[in-house]
Parts: C-alpha cells; structure tokens; sequence
C-alpha cells in the first residue's frame, strides 16, 4: 500500500494538532508538513511536492484560494482540498476554479477527511453533502437564467496583484509586503499603484473595504501597523 504524502495549511494551531492528530491513526496518509499561513503553503508545497494539501480558506499573508491557485500552477499533481467554516457557493466556485479538488466543511466528522483525501489522490473530487447540493442547485439555476458563476476574485487583478491587495488589507507597509514576497519595495509599489488604478480606489481604507467585500480576507484578519 502506498502512502499518501500530506501538507496541512492551517493558522489556528488548535485545529491544526487537531487534523494532524487524527490522521496520524492512518496507516496510508503521512503529515509531511505544517503551514500557518498562504506563503508558507506555497513554499513548502513546491519544496514537498505532497500528494495533498489540506487547505483553510482564511489565513493571513495569502489566503487559502491564492494559495490553491499558486500550488496548481506550480505543483500541479498536487491536490488541494479545502477545509473551511465558510459553505458561500462563491468561495466554493473559487476555490474549482483556481484547481482544488474538493471542498469540506469544518462541521463534518473525523471519519470523512482521511476518506476526502484518498479519494482526491485517486483522481476524484470530494464535497461536503451540503456543499456539493448548493453547488448543484446553483449551476442549475445560473445556467437557466444565464448568469455567470459568482467570484471571490478581485476583478482584473493578477496573482501578484491579488497577494499585494491582502497585505495591504491587512496592515502590512510596503517594506513588510516586499520581505513576505520576496521582491523589491519598489516591485510593490508597482503592484500597488496598478491596484489602485485597476480598482479606481485610492487609499488604504478603500482597498481594505474592496479586498473583504471580494472575501480575500475577514475583517478580523486586519491588524494595525504604524505607517
């Protein structure tokens, strides 16, 4: 029997000796690494290259769906599945769309996850019940009415971009947001200037506002920094 590499993405560490608890009574599935917040998934998934991520949607740095997005494009046989409190079809349309394959609920039992990620492995996606006939329902329902599929997404925004949003969404300077992405303060300055351009608003109020309306972050992720 093989074993089945795992990476857990999780900021509360009560949660996280939790799920790896849990899974440490499979004979199959091995923890192979810990992340407390996006950039550190990222990381450690392109460094591990897990067979599956176990993601949450709501962590600082980089949330859960940008992080999906950048381990499928740099990790591609990697699986990610999310595990998160949030049921919103917009996050669970998000998270399809930037390559996870499959999507629980942290409400369900200890018994479904080692099952999720088995199945994930094998090449099959995974819902929570509950999630999967909303999901259901609204495709059915957008598809009859014409209407496209709601979005987390910032408009028009890139990856680099969308990363640069959450940072400012939460408090970071941009001297902070270039050491946490590993460019230049000027970089992100860039990054920042084509923000405001792009979504037409121009101080640090304002984005933060746009980044939690568009579910890049919960308005009790922002921290105060002095600037």
């Amino acid at each position: 029997m093989s074993t089945i590499t795992v990476l857990l993405a999780e900021d509360h560490l009560i949660v996280l000796e939790g799920l790896k608890a849990l899974l440490s009574y499979e004979n199959d599935i091995e923890v192979v690494g810990e992340a407390n917040d996006g950039h550190a998934a990222v990381k450690l998934a392109s460094k591990l290259q897990p067979d599956v991520v176990v993601m949450d949607i709501a962590m600082p740095l980089l949330n859960g769906l940008e992080a999906t997005r950048q381990i499928h494009q740099l990790v591609p046989k990697t699986k990610v599945i999310i595990l998160s409190a949030h049921d919103d079809d917009a996050y669970v349309t998000q998270a399809l769309e930037f390559g996870a394959s499959g999507y629980l609920l942290k409400q369900i039992s200890g018994n479904i996850l080692p099952k999720a990620i088995r199945e994930v492995y094998h090449g099959t996606s995974c819902f929570s019940q509950t999630v999967y006939k909303r999901l259901t329902h609204h495709r059915n329902k957008s598809r009859a009415e014409g209407h496209p599929n709601p979005s987390l997404a910032a408009p028009g925004l890139s990856s680099r971009e969308t990363e640069v949003l959450q940072l400012i969404a939460e408090g970071s300077t941009n001297k902070e947001s270039a050491a946490t992405m590993g460019i230049s303060i000027k970089t992100v300055e860039k990054h920042r200037h084509k923000v405001m351009e792009k979504l037409n608003i121009h101080n640090t109020a304002g984005l933060t506002r746009h980044a939690i309306e568009c579910g890049i972050i919960e308005s009790s992720v922002q921290r105060t920094t002095k600037r």
